[in-house]
């Protein structure tokens, strides 16, 4: 839940001059012009929101600024004064501190050995900071964000909202002015992102500035002070806190207003016939069970908290980890897949939470990757068909909008939201039976959403089954046609579409409710 908007302050950071000054910035790559002459300033003890649809340039602009990329043009300056960053520690050095929507933390070190990983040895002796003082340091920090852990646990411990708390005390480590924050609650359950809000508001009374890039729109209109957004590589506009709506922000982005709420509207309960069945279906670490059923035509929501063991539960009916017990139907015939091969022969496909490790393939084009599960069926005598593979491809870039200057574009190369389309679009061409989305919307604009879930809809009218997990109350209220909750990895209760309460829901998540009112079929 975000909290309550705050009142505007008197003053006003914008009143003084900028602590960061980026003018005319520029960078180009091979076949686009990523930014153009992008300005943005950052002043202290602010929170300026710094939004944009997926490929407006928010990232690399970021990566400029945080000596990642070095721009083609412009300047940056700091307190009035040009710099130039000749590599990330040059911009860490001027207190610049970048965290990245995918942390950039060691799993195998503990928490002191993270924060301060490339910064072992004291700036005046070359000499290495004894671990005590490491320890003592990091307890501090971790003191200052409200993470009562010792430092020397290990990170792979760590739930992901703690270790996104540590990627907080790993950029104060370095006595940072300027933190980037690049949507810092995708993964985060709601009582871990108030605690981050708490830790935003903390930076900013300490005279940091925060540049906060997210869209969740909700976030921004509550932490921002401005907001400043970004289209195709360039300003769009900038808003005041007084003036920052959901209207006026979202226009900038796409440069018109969206019509109307961008969930599709949703008739009455689905009564198609049911497509597939889960019996007693026991999930690797799951202390009891799962039964319910997902009809022709229908969205089934998944809700619950991280760890609740939604996803497990999706990777075991595409047979990355078998069930230990129960059984399953698929169109009335025994599913039992025992590795994803043999759910995709019969239909079933997921596009998983995590579309960098197990949704692409990073160095391969954007062809290559949306024609990667159906090769086979273009292969001759051994050869790849490799004009059906771009057909295919040039298809879904058409069918799902997607922002790339080539279909032989390494996928790394593309934003996050337009990488999750291609993880989308290689199934869509599949013609699926039954479609699993994990977290299908995380970190995409609010324009991508929408054409998703036009999708979404478009595929559940042809009598697909989606099975979709989300972390987005206003998602899973706006878009499933019922709804399963889990908690403990326990099935807690079946909400229908009437029932779809943001209330009922979350007592049902958190264990307060119990199932037993709504029947699981």
């Amino acid at each position: 839940m975000v909290p309550a908007a705050e009142p505007a302050r008197a003053d006003s950071p914008k009143a003084r001059a900028p602590l960061l000054s980026m003018r005319g910035i520029e960078k180009r790559f091979p076949g686009v012009l990523a930014l153009s002459g992008v300005s943005l300033d950052v002043h202290a003890g602010e929170v300026l929101a710094l939004m944009g649809e997926n490929g407006a340039g928010k990232s690399t602009l970021m990566k400029v600024l945080g000596g990642v990329l070095e721009p083609d043009a412009g300047e940056i300056a700091i307190d009035g004064a040009p710099v130039v960053f000749d590599g990330v520690r040059s911009a860490r050095r001027h207190g610049i501190a970048l965290i990245h929507q995918e942390l950039m933390l060691a799993p195998n070190l503990d928490i002191a050995s993270n924060m301060f990983l490339g910064n072992e040895r004291k700036r005046t002796l070359l000499q290495p900071i004894a671990r005590e003082e490491m320890n003592r340091r990091s307890a501090a920090l971790l003191e200052r964000i409200g993470l009562a852990l010792p430092p020397t646990t290990l990170v792979s411990a760590l739930t992901t909202g703690q270790q996104q708390l540590v990627e907080v005390a790993k950029a104060l480590s370095v006595e940072s002015r300027v933190i980037v924050m690049d949507e810092p609650t995708s993964s985060l359950a709601a009582a871990e992102s108030e605690q981050l809000f708490a830790i935003v508001r903390q930076l900013r009374a300490d005279g940091i500035g925060i540049v906060y890039i997210s869209h969740r729109m909700e976030e921004v209109l509550t932490l921002a002070d401005r907001v400043s957004v970004m289209r195709d590589g360039r300003n769009a506009g900038e808003l005041s806190r007084a003036e920052a709506s959901y209207e006026k922000i979202v226009a900038l982005m796409v440069g018109r207003e969206l019509s109307g709420s961008y969930f599709p509207a949703k008739s009455a309960e689905k009564s198609g016939t049911v497509l597939l069945e889960v019996n007693d279906l026991l999930v690797p670490g799951a202390p009891s069970g799962v039964s319910f059923s997902a009809r022709r035509g229908e969205i089934l929501g998944f809700a619950g908290l991280v760890g609740s063991g939604r996803t497990e539960l999706m990777e075991t009916l595409f047979g990355v980890a078998p069930a230990r017990a129960g059984g399953m139907l698929l169109e009335g015939e025994p599913f039992a897949p025992r590795r994803p091969r043999d759910a995709i022969a019969r239909g079933v496909y997921l596009v998983p939470e995590d579309r960098k490790r197990h949704g692409l393939v990073l160095p391969m084009s954007v062809a290559e990757n949306a024609s990667l599960p159906s090769i086979a069926e273009r292969a001759r005598f051994g050869l790849v068909d490799r004009s059906g593979d771009n057909r295919l491809a040039e298809q879904e870039v058409s069918r799902l909008r997607i922002k790339t200057p080539s279909i032989q574009q390494q996928v790394i190369t593309l934003s996050g939201g337009n990488q999750q389309k291609i993880v989308i679009g290689k199934w869509l061409a599949m013609n699926p039976k039954v479609l699993i989305l994990d977290e299908p919307t995380r970190g995409i604009d609010v324009g991508a959403k929408a054409e998703i879930y036009r999708h979404m809809a478009e595929l559940a009218s042809q009598g697909i089954a989606i099975l979709m997990v989300s972390s987005d109350m206003e998602e899973v209220i706006g878009m499933s046609d019922r709804v399963i909750v889990m908690h403990e990895r326990r099935l807690k209760g079946v909400l229908t579409r009437a029932e779809l309460t943001q209330e009922r829901i979350a007592s049902l998540m958190t264990g307060q409710l119990e199932a037993g009112a709504t029947a699981a079929s």
